[in-house]
């Protein structure tokens, strides 16, 4: 089940990530507001005062959320961006020289860029 989730996770890491960002920018924004502006949102959203006492911690869970969006956003990106300029390269010499590097880059990403790698692999005759 881990393993299924996990490959999961890893096919659909852009959209996940997105999505983490977005609700993590939104409840960041609820608990700064939660906690400098709490008569803003009792006015705009009629909250009650008890929800309003959770400010912090929904602040904290917001920080983190989007600390989280971030950070695989910005791995997914810097990954594919790294393997795609590599497997441009006709030269075996260069690619070799990465190699490691690119399958340690493609192990995170999805799917559809491990085998654009086995087949650059296949094209220069790589083992």
């Amino acid at each position: 089940m881990a393993n299924m989730l996990g490959k999961m996770f890893k096919e659909y890491i852009f959209g996940i990530s997105i999505v983490v960002l977005v609700i993590g920018v939104v409840v960041l924004l609820f608990g700064v507001l939660g906690m400098w502006l709490p008569e803003f949102l009792m006015d705009m959203f009629s909250l009650n005062e008890d929800i309003l006492a959770w400010s912090l911690y929904i602040l904290i869970l917001g920080v983190v959320l989007t600390l989280f969006g971030v950070y695989y956003l910005y791995e997914f990106i810097k990954n594919k961006r790294f393997l795609l300029d590599e497997l441009r390269t006709n030269k075996r010499s260069e690619f070799m020289k990465t190699h490691a590097e690119l399958k340690k880059a493609a192990r995170h990403l999805p799917s559809k860029y491990q085998k654009m790698l086995a087949e650059k692999e296949k094209e220069l005759r790589v083992k």
